[in-house]
């Protein structure tokens, strides 16, 4: 389970909200029974996962979960690479069914104190006189489908009309829809955009908007939006959605929607916890960055979950990369088909210590492979000597990473050589790089070993403004690789919608 978690120290929408990414599971679960209400013995042990991790949110002092309950397209994964295939991918309904089943039995343990779906929750007004549609409401998470639809609509929306906003406006939004969004009197040019961006992505969410749940630990105030974490809390025992926060009560009463004016009750609210963060250990990993990031690994290294056997395998090589996570870049890669980080068996020449081929292509070309002769030789992970392998090649690691970042900030000068070690060697080489004219794939020998230890540095990096040559570039390569894996999940899902 992916989850981002938006603590109480987080800016205003995202404040105390939590978002469910992904959810992934392999069918291995055993016994294949069905209880007395139908329900699998595998559904009632992962709802139970789930409950307890919205239970520990709660008592954290998040206020807000948000799921999209989207099943991954055919052919795809989400998370754990090759599903068996006796596994069958559930339609929408029918995970829209799981997560209200589940939601459910948490409300009956008092977790959840209300629920609804993100149209009703934003793109509809309370009918307060502070309550408007706008963009400023919606909370942004990395990879979210509203998220990524409101820059599309924004990015089409200065397409189209060039940075004029009222020239469309008025072609757009009536004025029956702009009081509908909360809006009075006539937009701005900045408030323009906002509405159309606003309007347009609630026409999208609308067909599917049971897709996307919102789920309530603490009331939230219906005026301010914020959380009633202390104080009097008012509450109406008939309209469910009415709260008012303390600072925001001003009479005693209100009127329904039906016209008929109901008396509000009160209750004092201290037990809601006033900061959200927990002392619990980070496992700062690479490994666990993005579910990209994750699947990709996977499938490099072939930890299949298939079969019952590859599944096991596959967990406890990950749980170990977890715990000695220099493995995850300490790698050797195959001279013959480009693969990086090649694991468990492989063969290298005792003549030529950079050549080494990976099992796969030793076994379908044999001693073709090289001139020399190739010895077999495992990963620090599977080597009787792993031990010591691994604190080799983690202070080789280190000591790569410091001369890296070291020799592009150095200044020195010929007649004051730097006497940091390997730094000058680290110079020339990026001087060779940057006046390297052979730019195909696999052409020159030194701009390759540039390029290796860039992508290294750049994998263990967590500088947002770092000054090492290329390592934005990388990492920018990187998110947008993950960008489009996410757009086509867009697309797809407003694909189906056009179907119907």
């Amino acid at each position: 389970m992916y989850v981002q978690e938006f603590g109480s120290e987080c800016g205003y929408p995202n404040q105390r909200s939590v978002y469910i990414s992904y959810l992934d599971s392999v069918k291995y679960f055993r016994p294949k029974r069905v209880t007395k209400s139908g329900e699998a013995l595998r559904t009632i042990v992962y709802h139970e996962i789930l409950i307890g991790y919205l239970d520990f949110c709660k008592k954290r002092g998040f206020a807000t979960c948000y799921i999209w309950a989207c099943p991954p397209m055919k052919g795809e994964d989400y998370l754990l690479y090759c599903h068996p295939d006796t596994q069958k991918t559930p339609k929408k309904d029918k995970l829209r069914h799981w997560y209200h089943s589940m939601l459910r039995k948490a409300a009956e343990e008092n977790i959840v104190v209300g629920s609804t779906n993100l149209h009703d929750h934003f793109f509809v007004t309370t009918g307060s006189c502070d309550s408007k549609v706008t963009t400023a409401r919606l909370p942004y998470f990395d990879g979210g489908f509203w998220s990524g639809a409101a820059m599309d609509k924004a990015r089409d929306i200065e397409q189209e009309c060039g940075g004029d906003y009222k020239m469309i406006f008025d072609k757009v939004v009536s004025k029956r829809c702009l009081k509908s969004m909360g809006h009075v009197n006539p937009p701005s040019e900045g408030t323009a955009k906002d509405i159309l961006v606003m309007h347009k992505l609630g026409q999208t969410i609308l067909p599917f908007k049971e897709d996307f749940l919102v789920v309530q630990f603490q009331y939230v105030c219906m005026h301010c939006h914020e959380v009633i974490a202390n104080g009097k809390r008012w509450f109406c025992t008939e309209c469910k959605k009415f709260q008012e926060c303390e600072r925001c009560h001003t009479v005693h009463s209100h009127i329904s929607a039906k016209g008929e004016r109901h008396r509000l009750h009160q209750v004092l609210m201290d037990d809601v916890l006033g900061d959200t963060k927990e002392n619990d250990i980070i496992l700062d990993n690479g490994l666990f960055d993005s579910r990209h990031n994750f699947l990709s690994f996977c499938q490099r290294n072939r930890f299949q979950f298939d079969s019952l056997r590859r599944a096991k395998y596959s967990s406890m090589m990950i749980l170990y990369l977890v715990k000695n996570p220099t493995l995850l870049t300490v790698g050797t890669t195959c001279r013959v088909c480009s693969k990086n980080n090649v694991s468990q068996r492989y063969w290298k020449c005792e003549n030529c210590p950079e050549f080494t081929v990976c099992s796969e292509c030793y076994n379908e070309r044999g001693a073709n492979c090289h001139a020399h002769t190739l010895n077999e030789a495992y990963s620090p992970a599977q080597s009787p000597s792993g031990n010591q392998e691994l604190q080799q090649n983690s202070a080789m690691l280190q000591q790569l990473l410091d001369v890296i970042e070291h020799a592009s900030l150095c200044h020195s000068i010929k007649t004051q050589p730097c006497t940091y070690p390997h730094c000058r060697q680290i110079k020339k080489l990026f001087a060779h790089a940057s006046r390297c004219e052979i730019r195909f794939s696999g052409g020159c020998q030194f701009c390759k070993k540039v390029w290796q230890g860039l992508t290294l540095h750049s994998k263990n990096c967590r500088d947002s403004a770092c000054r090492i040559p290329r390592c934005m570039d990388l990492k920018k390569q990187v998110e947008w690789i993950a960008t489009q894996s996410e757009s086509r999940l867009r697309a797809a899902v407003l694909q189906s919608k056009d179907s119907r």
